[in-house]
């Protein structure tokens, strides 16, 4: 039988890096944002762009990313992976974030119960559609814990994926519960397509590119 972990275990930490960057997503897309890039991911997406997160990183404490933190002016703060809350760490670390007094976001796959995220968090959660691959691990309880806070992203790869979305959303109240974020998936449907789409259905939703890509391309740490 194993042992129960040690408060030390619980709040150590596997980070993969930890930059400064303008936000390229979301609500908070431009803003001077540092971010928190947590190593590992029990997902494999189709277009995942940060591969490089899913093995290696440095085991470390929050206190030593609160250090690293405190040591660039950014006001926000994103929490990011890889998959963040697949390390029990990232609970304490978003709640010694909020006690210093940054602006927190989460940045999850979606895939794990988000209930227990500290609740002055914005939670931007991924939907995952069949052109992902994953779309069966999606924790579909989640989207009834959204509020006007949180931020659904969807990640688009074609017209299957859109049609699939549609139904989704008119079931969960999705654009009337949350900030709903349509995006295109690179080499795949192409942005104007996607932004007719919206338009020609008339949903309240937010189309957005990802301000990083443009300006850096895939750089890591970007």
């Amino acid at each position: 039988m194993s042992s129960k972990p040690t408060e030390s275990e619980e709040r150590a930490l596997k980070i993969t890096e930890i930059f400064y960057s303008l936000q390229g997503e979301g609500r908070s897309v431009g803003w001077p944002t540092t971010f928190i890039r947590l190593t590992g991911c029990p997902l494999r997406c189709s277009y995942c762009d940060t591969e490089y997160a899913f093995k290696g990183g440095e085991r470390t404490s929050v206190e030593n990313v609160m250090a690293q933190v405190r040591g660039y002016p950014a006001h926000h703060v994103t929490v990011t992976g890889g998959e963040p809350l697949a390390q029990k760490g990232s609970y304490p670390l978003m709640r010694a974030l909020c006690e210093a007094g940054y602006q927190v976001s989460l940045e999850t796959g979606g895939m794990v119960d988000i209930s227990a995220v500290d609740p002055r968090v914005s939670r931007v959660v991924d939907l995952k559609t069949p052109g992902s691959g994953e779309a069966d691990n999606n924790h579909w309880e989640n989207l009834e814990q959204l509020t006007a806070d949180d931020q659904l992203k969807v990640v688009v790869v074609d017209r299957m994926d859109y049609d699939w979305l549609l139904p989704v959303l008119a079931e969960h109240q999705l654009e009337q519960r949350c900030e709903v974020l349509l995006s295109p998936v690179q080499g795949g449907v192409e942005p104007a397509t996607l932004a007719q789409w919206i338009l020609d259905d008339g949903l309240h939703v937010r189309f957005q590119l990802q301000l990083h890509k443009i300006l850096w391309g895939d750089q890591p740490g970007r």
